[in-house]
């Protein structure tokens, strides 16, 4: 039997829809204890009902003091607002800090203020957080911006063939979402009655996740969201441009070549995946078909934005900062 050197760990923000998935997992997780698990706000502590039996424990106010002196690790799946206060704080305190919302994410002080204009310059070293491209760096990171749920499933895709040379700037992204990537907190977008049998297209030109992916994978490309009447789950179907004389076979070669020691990446070639594969899941399925050599390239990519999208993925990074094994606690 397998045992480790357990990590103190606090969760902020615990009831969320992030916040929940992080609970239940950490707290099944061989390497953390769970010592603190809070709310977003000073509001009245509560219960979960859906984690009965796994934490049974209320979910307390937000303490900082509390979150900084109790914990070795802090995940924080509060909104940007607060993390852009929260995170370089306890970081400065000793934790080290894993944070789901954007306020970090973006490199670039201009970009940053332009999409996240609450967020200052964090004053500590920030690394960014998705796990196959930065588990170096991962290692000794104190304050990790964890990789938003679009981004997640279009730059895994698209970083290695970029990088590789293998297709032209011009790409396209069409993304959708479940309900759940909106957030717990319900507007008149996310009301079962107007989402409930249609699907909508928004932020067109103006999410945020474009500049996120456009930061990582280096080219420009044309990003639009939508809104599908599903709990849970991202597909994307992308479309590129293949330089001349590229086929198929070059990007199984590229795509296999940096997803090998990937356990979350599975590459399943022409069959394109679905969200039903990876629901519940912290995978990301790749597929993809060629029309012809130097053609058209179009990729489907799913994860759970739950999950790979946010919990999972800030779980996966904690086992890679803290020496776990990869896949602990996301079976």
């Amino acid at each position: 039997m397998n045992t480790y050197s357990k990590i103190r760990v606090g969760v902020a923000g615990a009831t969320g829809y992030s916040g929940m998935e992080l609970l239940r997992r950490l707290a099944q997780h061989p390497g953390a204890d769970v010592r603190l698990a809070m709310g977003s706000s000073s509001s009245e502590s509560k219960r979960l009902p859906a984690l009965k039996r796994i934490w049974d424990a209320p979910i307390d106010r937000l303490d900082v003091d509390r979150l900084a002196s109790e914990t070795d690790a802090v995940f924080l799946a509060v909104p940007d607002t607060l993390s852009a206060e929260l995170g370089p704080a306890l970081v400065q305190r000793g934790p080290r800090v894993f944070d789901i919302s954007g306020a970090f994410r973006l490199r670039s002080q201009a970009e940053r203020q332009r999409w996240y204009p609450h967020s200052p310059d964090p004053g500590v070293p920030v690394t960014y957080g998705l796990t196959e491209r930065y588990r170096r760096e991962l290692a000794t990171a104190p304050l990790i911006a964890c990789a938003g749920c679009y981004p997640t499933a279009a730059i895994l895709p698209l970083q290695p063939l970029v990088v590789a040379n293998l297709i032209q700037p011009g790409v396209i992204i069409d993304a959708k979402s479940g309900v759940s990537g909106a957030g717990k907190t319900p507007t008149e977008r996310t009301h079962f009655s107007e989402i409930h049998g249609s699907i909508a297209a928004y932020g067109v030109f103006s999410h945020r996740h474009g500049a996120e992916i456009q930061q990582e994978v280096g080219i420009e490309v044309t990003f639009v969201p939508h809104l599908v009447p599903l709990d849970r789950g991202i597909l994307e179907t992308i479309y590129a441009r293949l330089q001349p004389g590229v086929d198929a076979d070059a990007i199984e070669r590229t795509l296999t070549a940096a997803y090998a020691g990937s356990p979350f990446v599975r590459l399943t070639g022409s069959e394109l995946p679905e969200i039903k594969h990876v629901a519940h899941t912290n995978f990301c399925d790749i597929g993809w078909r060629v029309d012809r050599p130097g053609g058209q390239l179009i990729i489907v990519s799913c994860i759970d934005n739950l999950v790979k999208g946010a919990a999972g993925q800030a779980i996966q990074n904690f086992n890679v900062a803290f020496g776990f094994d990869e896949e602990l606690g996301l079976a």
